[in-house]
């Protein structure tokens, strides 16, 4: 893709362009510490990128950098073409941990985004209730969060997340806490949810086999402060079926190893930082 088609995709709905980005923060010390630096990244509207690198290497970061829930040190972000000055309009955030009011009914957390817009509550009620019959939870409108299981509690996640029908859906380590069965069913589920309104994703894994079998694009990042080291375009063809079968795909395999010999080096680096680390510490 030319450079002038990449800038054209980042201006339609959906479109992300992170260009020269560097983002430090202040330690608890009061150090500066630089989490990533001129990282250049284009997501094209309907993409599905998927993030992986070391930990600590600041994709998370790039989450919120993307999000408007921190401001770039240096460099441009732009969703929809338009600089990012605050919270992205259009974009839905899924977290690590289930960012679920515990003392609100699942219909209520579903339902809670088009309130907060606006939508009267029959209404975003009814909306929510197609989604929890989309997520397969029917039945479970007014269960409380503590009443769900792990899996369960993912589908109300994106259920909550979708039904304000975004352009752009952030997604920092959704599944990591599920057990290896519920999370390639989510993985199933999401891949199904996607399809249907195909909004850009920027998902972070850890989970190299996962971040293959859900995107279109593999960026990894390098060990901190994290820029771009290497992206793979991932040519498996779509409709894909189920993640845990097509993982027995050549070109499934091919790419693996292609990706984990860029990973590889960047994991082995951050291990390493932190074994010298540890040593000038004991």
């Amino acid at each position: 893709m030319t450079a002038t088609a990449m800038a054209a995709s980042s201006d339609a709905p959906g479109g992300v362009e992170l260009r020269g980005v560097t983002k430090r923060f202040v330690t608890p010390t009061g150090a500066a510490m630089t989490a990533i630096r001129d990282v250049t990244l284009t997501v094209r509207p309907g993409e599905f990128c998927a993030v992986v690198g070391p930990t600590g290497c600041g994709k998370s970061t790039t989450l919120t950098l993307a999000a408007g829930l921190e401001m770039p040190s240096a460099g441009t972000v732009r969703v929809n073409g338009q600089p990012v000055k605050g919270i992205t309009h259009g974009a839905s955030f899924v977290f690590q941990t289930d960012a679920l009011m515990p003392w609100k009914p699942v219909i209520d957390n579903v339902a809670l985004g088009p309130m907060f817009r606006g939508m009267a509550k029959a209404e975003a009620h009814a909306k929510a209730r197609d989604w929890l019959r989309t997520v397969g939870l029917a039945g479970f409108e007014n269960h409380y969060p503590h009443q769900l299981s792990g899996g369960m509690k993912k589908r109300v996640a994106l259920a909550a997340a979708l039904i304000n029908e975004p352009t752009m859906l952030l997604m920092d380590e959704p599944f990591s806490a599920l057990d290896v069965q519920t999370r390639a069913i989510m993985s199933n589920e999401l891949l199904t949810l996607w399809e249907k309104t195909r909004p850009s994703v920027i998902f972070v894994t850890h989970d190299l086999e996962e971040a293959i079998g859900l995107a279109d694009k593999v960026v990894v990042i390098t060990a901190g402060p994290g820029t771009v080291k290497a992206e793979f375009v991932i040519d498996l063809p779509r409709p894909r079926g189920a993640v845990q079968d097509i993982r027995f795909d050549r070109r499934f395999l091919e790419l693996y190893q292609q990706i984990w010999e860029a990973l590889r080096e960047e994991v082995d680096e951050a291990y390493a930082r932190t074994a010298r680390a540890a040593g000038g510490r004991a």
